[in-house]
């Protein structure tokens, strides 16, 4: 029976330094839920990579080999060991890994509460697995109704209305240190989504000059025709820092682009004049060395909590609302994944007892040496409607678990009936424990001492 399994981290569970080294690229997160699939354990996979989180979700028949096959997987490409993994993951399954993707994309796991970053980042996340080939019906429903969810939230609630993003925080951050922004220079490393919105939350505190170094020519040319701002190349980069008062950086970059010893010598040529430098990327752009030379301030994702303490003051009323739509939304999807479970167990259980019953009869058949076809036929009959009448209140209630209450997941109990039937091998499952049981035997009638009563 197949089972949905989340695991991940992110920023409630380990620091940006352990992040940095799960963080997957697009083209990375391909290849590997690629393996994962192709690997033959894991049925659909699906990789969730942000600066504050790197999620799987998958789909797969053994839940616990699974999380053990994964996290192994994970810590090899990371250099990490397992054991320093197993304390900072997390691992929902079936509705409670669906609860923690409908919060994810819905801002409420955001360490800004309620951004709408994070409803665009799981959308491209499950348009790469469904590139790679990597879905199926689970994680097709399971994301479709995610960024359903997300999108009622948006809609419906105003926990999103507040400044809260990543870009408009760390805007904030830069003028908490260095005042004033509308006279100050600001370099924008990147030139993609997030150093997009950045540059806007600049360009809100009335910036004018700012200069936008990426790889990419044409990117940063586009982006900064949008923005009014500049191009510089990034080979250029070090020069443009020498005059700047801000620097933010995100991209996508494996590697860091601001060294410790280039930028020693750009803070040697400023003359004592200090410099901010905020890095909203994961894998950080810029070393972390670099916090320690004079005159320099840096500041990384991790940071920006400090900023967002009071991000939910006055919204608790809102956040309530959130919350009740991410549960009748689960609702819905616990019921439907109830109905995926639900008749392959009934199917199952049904051939199970089936199969018992034609073993009773086959066993027995040489010792009704006076019984009439017309009396064999009635024995089958007898034996085929005892087992409709025993499974009958049995199917009624498992049919019910597909609407039990999210609190109470119908799919747990489904495991436990499969496992009381011996099901577990999924809808042959009941052929294959009938074989390995001892055969049944129909005993001859004996009358009990004392009395005229008929006994086995």
């Amino acid at each position: 029976m197949s089972e949905l399994l989340a695991l991940g981290v992110s920023y409630k569970t380990a620091p940006v330094a352990l992040r940095e080294r799960l963080a997957l690229t697009d083209g990375a997160a391909e290849r590997f839920v690629q393996e994962l699939v192709e690997g033959g354990d894991v049925a659909e996979a699906v990789a969730i990579s942000t600066c504050n989180r790197t999620e799987f979700y998958l789909v797969v028949s053994d839940a616990v080999a699974a999380e053990v096959a994964l996290l192994s997987q994970i810590a090899r490409r990371s250099g990490m060991r397992p054991t320093e993994l197993s304390s900072v993951v997390y691992a929902p399954r079936n509705c409670d890994a669906a609860r923690h993707l409908f919060r994810v994309t819905s801002g409420l796991e955001s360490m800004i509460v309620g951004e709408h970053e994070v409803q665009g980042q799981v959308k491209r996340a499950y348009e790469t697995a469904l590139a790679a080939g990597t879905t199926g019906p689970l994680t097709n429903r399971l994301f479709t109704a995610a960024l359903q969810t997300g999108k009622r939230v948006r809609n419906e609630t105003e926990i999103g209305v507040a400044r809260t993003s990543v870009s408009s925080v760390a805007v904030d951050l830069a003028q908490e240190v260095v005042g004033e922004l509308a006279s100050r220079d600001v370099v924008i490393i990147g030139a993609g989504e997030t150093s997009e919105l950045t540059a806007r939350a600049f360009a809100e505190h009335g910036v004018s000059a700012m200069f936008v170094a990426n790889r990419r020519a044409d990117r940063a040319r586009a982006l900064a025709e949008r923005i009014g701002g500049s191009v510089v190349p990034l080979h250029d980069l070090p020069a443009q820092m020498e005059s700047a008062d801000v620097v933010v950086s995100s991209t996508s970059s494996p590697h860091p682009i601001v060294g410790v010893d280039e930028l020693e010598l750009v803070m040697a040529a400023r003359d004592g004049r200090p410099l901010v430098l905020i890095d909203i990327a994961v894998p950080r752009d810029i070393e972390a060395a670099c916090a320690d030379l004079p005159g320099v301030t840096l500041l990384d994702i991790d940071d920006l909590q400090r900023v967002v303490a009071g991000n939910l003051q006055g919204r608790e009323g809102e956040r309530d609302d959130a919350i009740e739509i991410v549960e009748q939304e689960i609702r819905r999807f616990a019921s439907w994944m109830g109905q995926l479970d639900v008749l392959p167990t009934i199917a199952a259980l049904r051939e199970q007892a089936s199969i018992v019953a034609e073993q009773v009869l086959a066993e027995n058949a040489g010792r009704w040496e006076t019984a009439s076809p017309r009396d064999l036929a009635r024995v089958d009959a007898m034996a085929r409607a005892i087992v409709q009448r025993v499974l009958h209140e049995p199917t009624l209630r498992i049919k019910a678990l597909a609407d039990a209450d999210v609190e109470t997941p119908g799919h747990g109990r489904l495991e436990i009936v499969r496992e009381l039937f011996g099901l577990e091998s999924g809808a042959h499952g009941g052929r294959d424990q009938a074989a390995r049981s001892t055969d049944a035997e129909v005993r001859p009638l004996r009358r009990r001492a004392g009395d005229g009563s008929a006994a086995t």
